[in-house]
């Protein structure tokens, strides 16, 4: 039986690496065609672009890869039944339960793998394509630290703790500068609202301008602040809670917790991050049931075909049921695991028809 899996492992491996590479240069093209209708924007040109096309291939992969393996391994699985081959593992004593187990070992490594682009490689890449693209296409210069989310805008340095929404703003701090680089003003707000055309409408103010008189200080309940920072822009930089490793979400629950917040999106994308590398095995097993039809039950190419459209059904549920879990309140574990546990009861069942047959 060890040399059956290894040579399955093989197989599969090679199918998987290869169905891979074929989804991500379809993807890095359409990223290509997208961005380049911003050729030109700033110094966003043709290098800015093919770095910025490059460091979103690990995102894709991430999201790609349950998809993947689910096409490698039914085509491989398809294409040793066209062939007989599984039919004489089968003689052999290689029972279903037996190429169950086999298809789970040689899945950790896809497992791993998967783990490894989303809770490191992926969100990095990610961080570099969107700080390359706005820097490429804006003077507005933002990075993210502990304090929040800094921005350059020309002679302002603007200061974020937080930014849940494109359009809304909580913590805002503004420094401004003169042409020599003196502090002229510093204001800062409790929330800020977006109003359109570049402007924002900040509510508890407190600033102080400093003149040649000296320091002068101010509180209004509101003020209007115009800005290069948009909610476009600012899209860039939030770190949507797909991105967040599960870690980074964990402790960022803890903390809208303890600041009586809701939780449920964060919480639902932490067990989404846990839970979605296994995804992968699921898929593998979803494949198995295929070996086990006839050639002349379906061609090869209608086989892929197939998981190619069970792919795409996991992937739209996958998000759909986040967003159901949060219309009808469902533990966030729940809302996670749903699609894969019913993709899982689906293989296992067909397993029992095909064995029924």
């Amino acid at each position: 039986m060890k040399m059956i899996e290894r040579y399955l492992a093989r197989q599969v491996y090679a199918s998987v690496a290869f169905v891979l590479v074929g989804f991500l240069a379809l993807f890095a093209f359409f990223d290509l065609v997208n961005e380049l209708g911003d050729l030109g924007v700033g110094t966003y040109n043709l290098r800015e672009i093919l770095t910025y096309v490059a460091l979103s291939v690990p995102a894709h992969a991430y999201e790609l890869f349950p998809v993947v393996v689910l096409i490698g391994t039914l085509y491989v699985l398809a294409h040793l039944a066209s062939n007989s081959e599984y039919t004489v593992m089968r003689a052999a004593g290689f029972s279903p339960r037996e190429a169950g187990w086999t298809l789970v070992r040689i899945g950790l490594a896809f497992v791993v793998a998967t783990f490894v682009l989303g809770e490191w490689v992926a969100p990095v890449a990610e961080e570099a394509a969107q700080s390359l693209k706005l820097r490429a296409k804006s003077s507005l210069i933002g990075q993210e630290m502990q304090s929040g989310l800094w921005f350059k805008d020309e002679r302002s340095f603007i200061n974020v703790r937080e930014a849940r929404q494109d359009n809304a703003l909580s913590g805002v701090r503004v420094y401004e500068f003169d042409a020599t680089y003196k502090l002229t003003l510093a204001r800062s707000a409790d929330r800020g609202e977006y109003l359109g055309g570049g402007a924002w409408l900040l509510h508890g103010v407190a600033q102080t301008r400093i003149t040649p008189e000296g320091p002068r200080m101010e509180k209004m309940p509101q003020v209007e602040w115009r800005s290069a920072l948009t909610p476009d822009l600012l899209n860039v930089l939030i770190v949507a809670p797909e991105r967040m490793s599960a870690w980074r979400l964990y402790k960022y629950t803890q903390h809208l917790a303890g600041n009586r917040q809701k939780t449920e999106r964060y919480e639902i994308a932490m067990w989404k991050k846990l839970f979605y590398p296994f995804a992968t095995l699921v898929m593998m097993i979803l494949a198995l049931p295929f070996a086990y039809m006839h050639a002349r039950a379906g061609l090869v190419g209608v086989k892929v075909f197939l998981g190619i459209m069970l792919g795409i059904v996991f992937h739209m549920l996958n998000s759909l049921f986040s967003h159901i879990g949060l219309l009808q309140n469902w533990t966030p574990l729940t809302s996670a695991v749903l699609p894969s546990v019913a993709f899982l009861a689906a293989a296992m069942l067909m397993m029992w028809w095909v064995e029924r047959r």
